[in-house]
């Protein structure tokens, strides 16, 4: 086992922010709160700081077991990339995982089409209503 290598759920390498991030990860939502409310109580600064990062990390607002941390995505996408040391089904994995990728980026292209018909829809329904109104007005005005 290399030293860069995870251990029960638990990073061994980075720097100290970094293994803290993990550590305090580890041990949940209650882990963070309880750091934030010590920072406050030591040095007021810091426990804004962690307050701030765990609102703008989204750590104060998500459970902990339906998001994936910014560390478990590097190391999804390091297991990923890992060599099985079958040739022949890293060659199959690289291409799902290709073909994967066209398809999420294929999705994500019509979710934008959709997303800009529907606005284009909205637009032309809000002109015809405002040319009615204008239309209307113009008639009272003239009266």
């Amino acid at each position: 086992m290399t030293p860069s290598t995870a251990y029960a759920g638990q990073t061994t390498s980075g720097n100290w922010l970094t293994r803290t991030e993990a550590w305090l990860d580890a041990r949940g939502k209650g882990a963070w709160i309880a750091a934030m409310v010590l920072g406050f109580v030591f040095f007021w600064p810091v426990g804004l700081a962690l307050l701030a990062y765990m609102i703008w990390s989204k750590r104060m607002f998500s459970d902990r077991k339906t998001s994936m941390t910014c560390s478990s995505r590097r190391t999804a996408k390091m297991n990923r990339m890992r060599s099985s040391g079958n040739a022949a089904f890293d060659a199959y994995k690289a291409d799902m995982l290709r073909r994967l990728e066209e398809e999420q980026e294929a999705f994500q292209d019509y979710l934008q089409r959709l997303r800009e018909a529907k606005d284009k829809a909205e637009f032309d329904q809000f002109m015809e209503e405002r040319a009615k109104r204008g239309g209307d007005s113009d008639a009272t005005v003239e009266a």
